[in-house]
């Protein structure tokens, strides 16, 4: 079966979006089949690999076959009378072996149905589909091409499906960046990953979900670690500014949100994350400000360290760091494609 990692924090801003595509892209570098799924209505993964704007994405829903995550669940959402089939994805240009399953806009329309079958207890007929019906998706379009990844970019919230995904995944990463608001969602995400890894569990044990048409997993998803990205260097390193904000985002994982982790078994053992080097604060990376080179990114459709020679500035000074920029980042993003391998391995 594919491995399911979710790219998960409830704050916005913290490039999950961005991770979720440059982690497929490079594991796919490296000779990984990955699909990469957007999980949020915003659609920005949609948007940023396809070019489409919202316009364009509702004549792209419109088109046969299903081709969203939306409509790859509407036959357990809609009660509608056929099986959930593999989603029809799309091979991401200029990397082969990585595959977008688009989002959908109106996905958030299945968030009440979802809640309330995961808030009852004794729940019956189509209801009882709901919770395993992503888990059933996300495997059956695997299958269909032999992926060995699926990862999910997942809105900035603490939903119904949120909690669906995030605890029918095998692992899942902390995207952060060095603020206050990081440090505030760290704080917050030590009460709300339990809580719903506490209902995960119970669920595991109800006839009603593991009996279902789509039946519920029996996982729990393992914390690989969490990645602090978006700061300005200087001479180097973080300014001291972002350095207090990374220090306090170290600290606050080690602290406060792996003890109450450790505790419900959502752990590796301790010797996997030092077998990469993680230390106890289980940082996988830090990946300084993008700057001038996320412009070109964008337009190319294409991870910054990716870029091309004829996608950079023409010459001179701007385009030497530009090309520094890129090596640097793709020795990051290298290392961090060996650490995820290792772990998951």
């Amino acid at each position: 079966m594919a491995k399911v990692i979710a790219i998960f924090n409830h704050k916005g801003g913290v490039s999950k979006t961005t991770t979720t595509f440059n982690l497929g892209w490079i594991l796919a570098d490296k000779g990984k089949r990955v699909i990469i799924v957007d999980g949020d209505p915003q659609c920005n993964l949609t948007g940023l690999i396809l070019g489409y704007n919202k316009t364009e994405l509702e004549l792209f829903y419109q088109k046969h076959g299903v081709n969203n995550l939306r409509d790859g669940l509407a036959p357990a959402f809609e009660s509608q009378p056929k099986l959930i089939d593999p989603v029809e994805c799309i091979e991401v240009q200029g990397r082969p072996g990585l595959f977008l399953l688009p989002g959908h806009i109106n996905l958030a329309e299945y968030e009440i149905t979802l809640g309330i079958s995961q808030q009852l207890t004794g729940t019956i007929g189509t209801l009882r589909n709901l919770p395993g019906a992503a888990h059933f998706l996300f495997q059956e379009t695997a299958k269909k091409y032999k992926a060995d990844y699926v990862i999910l970019d997942m809105s900035p919230s603490v939903s119904s499906i949120n909690q669906n995904f995030l605890m029918t995944s095998d692992y899942f990463i902390v995207p952060t960046s060095p603020d206050y608001f990081s440090v505030m969602a760290i704080d917050s995400l030590r009460s709300i990953i339990p809580r719903w890894n506490s209902w995960s569990v119970a669920a595991q044990k109800m006839d009603v979900f593991t009996g279902a048409t789509y039946p519920y997993p029996k996982k729990t998803p393992i914390f690989l670690g969490v990645i602090i990205q978006k700061y300005r260097l200087r001479s180097g390193k973080a300014s001291q500014a972002f350095q207090k904000w990374i220090n306090d985002i170290n600290s606050s994982i080690e602290n406060q949100l792996v003890p109450v982790l450790k505790d419900a078994d959502m752990l590796l053992n301790r010797k996997a994350y030092e077998d990469v080097g993680l230390k106890t604060d289980y940082c996988l990376t830090q990946v300084s400000d993008f700057n001038s080179l996320i412009a070109h990114s964008q337009k190319a459709q294409t991870p910054v360290f990716a870029l091309a020679a004829n996608q950079l500035v023409s010459g001179g000074k701007a385009r030497e760091r530009q090309e520094t920029g890129i090596h640097s980042f793709r020795k990051v993003f290298d290392n961090l494609a060996q650490k995820i391998i290792a772990m998951t391995a």
